[in-house]
């Protein structure tokens, strides 16, 4: 296949994926959490599929970038995690669409 402006710019594009954001199962997260104002730990765990562990993880690296607020509660006792996508989050989504969409339809 002969390299053109747009293949070559499709490259570019994809280079600069966010490769947090570009991971399966922090996508999903991602995409729960874009849904909604707040989801808590039990409901990201259904919605994703995701063990326990793997969501935990997950959370964790999404947090450190600062795309994601956790903060942890009691209900009548009882321990409840909630998960919001911060406005970095937010953005950090949308910039990551807007790259993913002029790659694809450049295919």
């Amino acid at each position: 296949m002969p390299r053109t402006r747009e293949t070559m710019d499709a490259a570019v594009d994809l280079s600069g994926i966010d490769r947090l954001i570009h991971e399966p199962a922090r996508l999903a997260i991602l995409s729960v959490l874009r849904a909604f104002e707040t989801a808590d730990f039990l409901f990201l765990l259904k919605q994703t599929e995701l063990s326990r562990g793997n969501l935990s993880s997950h959370l964790s690296k999404l947090e450190a970038a600062g795309y994601v607020d956790i903060t942890k509660e009691f209900v009548a006792k009882v321990p409840r995690t909630l998960i919001r996508l911060t406005d970095s989050g937010r953005r950090a989504v949308a910039t990551y669409r807007a790259r993913m969409n002029r790659v694809l339809a450049s295919l």
